[in-house]
């Protein structure tokens, strides 16, 4: 499992973030940094479409990736735009707690009623739910999204890559340790 880094006060930032876009990412959502004026995305944000989650960031710092459960994988094409066409260098990785995307098999219930009371048969809905649900299944969310930013690193070996949690309990970013 890992560890959690809370980022409550800047000197709390790990040294080599300090003066990097993840680390003004932590100084606009956490500390309260005032806003600059942006001409250009410094940062990709990769994070969950969830509704409860809202970064306080200015206008332009960052393009954003919504995915459920931050779960990329086979839309890499879109770090790829972000980085080769908007030249950007950092990545926050960021998942959530209370996320759905984990423990997928105990929805399919609900997912398949949810779909019938839009006109699906509850045929359909089920064979949907067990043709997708397994590409979309996170298990934990920091060992998901630690994982992920190894991966990544991989394919875009001069790209920082940082997981991070957002705990929809205190509204807060937190570095996920990978040691």
């Amino acid at each position: 499992m890992h560890n959690l880094v809370a980022v409550r006060q800047s000197d709390e930032i790990p040294e080599e973030l300090r003066s990097t876009p993840i680390g003004k990412l932590f100084e606009y959502h956490n500390l309260g940094r005032s806003w600059e004026t942006c001409e250009n995305a410094e940062l990709l944000v990769v994070m969950c479409m969830d509704n409860r989650k809202y970064l306080h960031i200015p206008d332009n710092f960052a393009y954003i990736v919504r995915a459920a459960g931050a779960n990329i994988r086979r839309s890499e094409f879109k770090i790829s735009f972000a980085i080769g066409v908007g030249a950007v260098r950092h990545v926050a990785m960021i998942a959530h707690t209370q996320c759905r995307m984990m423990n997928l098999v105990s929805q399919k219930e609900e997912f398949v009623k949810g779909l019938v009371a839009t006109g699906w048969t509850a045929e359909r809905a089920a064979a949907h739910f067990d043709e997708f649900a397994p590409s979309f299944e996170i298990g934990n969310e920091t060992e998901f999204m630690a994982g992920e930013a190894v991966r990544l690193r991989r394919e875009y070996p001069n790209v920082v890559f940082k997981p991070i949690l957002y705990r929809v309990e205190d509204n807060l970013l937190y570095l996920i340790s990978e040691k």
